[in-house]
C-alpha cells in the first residue's frame, strides 16, 4: 500500500508566501511523500518597495513583477480567489466564475499569507475618489493620473480649477508615503520641463500625517533629516492632521489635538482643492480572513509563539494577516516585507518540525535596519546600528532591495531602468487603460481536487 502524501497548502503570493515556500521547497522539493501547493489571486510575486518608482515611470511596470513559476518551479500552483477556508474540514475553497471553476483543495498542513488592504476607516467617499498605491495597477492608474493633470493645467484658463490640478495630496507620512511623495515631486518636476505654462511654484505635493512625525519606528534624528530634506524640495508636510472627507475636488482635514482629554474640541479645520490624494494612511486584513473560521482580534489571525493559529495545529499565519505582538512594546510589529520574510522562515522551520517530528522554534525578531528614500538621490537608514542619511543611504537602499530581487534577469532589468534615469527624463506618455468589468462569481462548488 503506496503511503498519503502530506499535503502542505499556502494562501498568499506575497512575500510571506513566497519565502517560506522556497524554504519549504529547499527541503521538500525532492520528496515523494511531500507535496507543495501554492494559491494567489495573481501569478506573480510584486515587489512592493520599488512599487513607487513604477508610479514615477523610473522604473518600468513588468520590471518589478516576478512570475511565480519562475521562483517556486516545485510547487503546484493555482491562481485563484479564495472563497473561504475550512479549518474542520482541512479544505480551501476557491471562486468559481464563467470562465473558470470552483477548485476545493484539501490540506493536511496550511499557512495563511493572505496580506492586507487598504484601510479608509469607513470614509466612503475617500474610498471612492481617492488613489493607493498597494497593487502595480494602482502605480499605472497614479502615473496616469498625474501626466493628465498636467495635461488639463497646461490649457486651464481658470486659476482655481488650474490649482487643483498641480496641488497632490499623499495621506500617510510612513514608508509608503514617504516615498511616494519623494516619487511624485521628481515625476512632476522632470515633466514640468515639456509644459511650458507650468511653472515649479505652481506644483504642490502636500503630505498629511496624524502622528507627530513622519516614518513612525525610525530613529528621530533622521525622521527629521527626512523632514527637512522633503521640505527643501518644495514637499509641505502636515503633521497630526486627519483627513475627514474627500469628495473628488477637496480635501478636508482636521488637526488633532495634543490633550484629547479636553472636553472642548477645538480642532481647526482646514480644506485643500486638489483632484487628486493618494491614500496610503494605513491597513486592514483582506475580508477573507475576517469572515474564516479562524480566530481573529482587530481581523487579524491570533498566533501563538510558533506562529501557529489557536485551537488548529498544523495551520500557521504569517505577514500583515498574523496578530503577533511585539514582546518589547506590546503591539503589533508594522506590516513591512521584512518581518513577513522573518516569519516565513519560523513556519517553514516549524511546519518541517512537525513532518519530521522534531522540535519546533519560537519566532523572535531581530530587525536588520530599515531604509527608506525620499527622493533624488537621497535617503535615510538604519543599517548595522548605524545612522545613515542622504546619498549614501539612498546607495544602501538601492544596493539592498536589488539583492532582494529573487531573478537575476529583473535585477539586470530593474538596475538598467536607473541607469537610464541618470541621463534622461521620465517619460510623460499616458496610457489609456480601460478597466473589463469583474467576472460574476458562481457560488456552485465543484470539487475538481484528487480524491482523499
Amino acid at each position: 500500500m503506496t503511503r498519503k502524501k502530506k499535503k502542505i497548502v499556502i494562501l498568499g503570493g506575497g512575500f510571506a508566501g513566497v519565502e517560506c515556500t522556497r524554504q519549504l521547497e529547499s527541503k521538500f522539493g525532492n520528496d515523494p511523500e511531500v507535496e507543495l501547493v501554492m494559491v494567489s489571486e495573481d501569478n506573480f510575486l510584486l515587489f512592493t518597495p520599488m512599487l513607487p518608482q513604477v508610479a514615477s515611470g523610473m522604473i518600468e511596470t513588468r520590471h518589478i513583477v516576478l512570475p511565480i513559476r519562475t521562483i517556486c518551479k516545485k510547487t503546484k500552483f493555482y491562481e485563484g480567489r479564495i472563497k473561504n477556508i475550512d479549518p474542520f474540514g482541512k479544505l480551501v475553497n476557491l471562486w468559481g466564475t464563467g470562465d473558470k471553476r470552483s477548485i476545493s483543495i484539501h490540506y493536511d498542513f496550511l499557512v495563511v499569507a493572505l496580506g492586507s488592504e487598504t484601510n479608509f476607516f469607513g470614509m466612503a467617499d475617500v474610498e471612492k475618489n481617492s488613489f493607493t498605491m498597494k497593487t502595480l495597477n494602482d502605480a499605472v492608474m497614479l502615473r496616469n493620473r498625474v501626466i493628465d493633470m498636467l495635461e488639463q493645467a497646461e490649457n486651464e484658463t481658470n486659476p482655481i480649477l488650474r490649482k487643483s490640478f498641480l496641488n497632490f495630496v499623499v495621506a500617510g507620512g510612513g514608508f509608503a508615503g514617504i516615498e511616494t511623495a519623494g516619487e511624485l515631486m521628481d515625476l512632476i518636476l522632470d515633466a514640468r520641463k515639456h509644459y511650458h505654462s507650468i511653472y515649479k511654484d505652481d506644483l504642490k505635493v502636500v503630505v498629511i500625517e496624524a502622528l507627530p512625525m513622519i516614518l513612525p519606528g525610525f530613529n528621530e534624528k533622521l525622521a527629521e533629516f527626512a523632514k527637512q530634506k522633503l521640505i527643501e524640495r518644495g514637499i509641505d508636510i502636515k503633521l497630526q492632521t486627519a483627513i475627514t472627507s474627500f469628495d473628488g475636488n477637496e480635501v478636508t482635514t482636521k488637526s488633532i489635538d495634543q490633550n484629547p482629554k479636553d472636553p472642548l474640541d477645538e480642532s481647526k479645520v482646514d480644506s485643500i482643492r486638489t483632484k487628486t490624494l493618494i491614500w496610503t494612511a494605513g491597513v486592514t486584513p483582506v475580508s477573507t480572513i475576517q469572515r474564516s473560521m479562524l480566530k481573529t482580534d482587530r481581523g487579524k489571525v491570533i498566533v501563538n509563539d510558533y506562529l501557529e493559529v489557536q485551537d488548529f495545529p498544523g495551520v500557521f499565519a504569517i505577514g500583515d494577516c498574523a496578530l503577533f505582538l511585539n514582546p518589547e512594546t506590546k503591539r503589533p510589529f508594522p506590516p513591512t516585507a521584512q518581518i513577513a520574510e522573518a516569519q516565513a522562515k519560523t513556519a517553514a522551520k516549524n511546519l518541517i518540525a512537525l513532518i519530521k517530528n522534531s522540535k519546533k522554534e519560537k519566532f523572535e525578531y531581530h530587525s536588520k535596519g530599515q531604509m527608506a528614500i525620499i527622493g533624488k538621490r537621497s535617503g535615510i537608514a538604519t543599517f548595522l546600528g548605524m545612522n545613515i542619511s542622504g546619498f549614501w543611504a539612498w546607495l544602501i537602499w538601492r544596493s539592498v532591495y536589488l539583492s532582494k530581487i529573487p531573478t537575476l534577469d529583473k535585477q539586470i532589468r530593474v538596475l538598467l531602468d536607473w541607469v537610464i534615469d541618470l541621463f534622461f527624463d521620465r517619460d510623460i506618455s499616458r496610457l489609456k487603460i480601460m478597466k473589463r468589468e469583474d467576472e460574476k462569481e458562481y457560488k456552485l462548488l465543484d470539487e475538481v481536487d484528487d480524491v482523499w
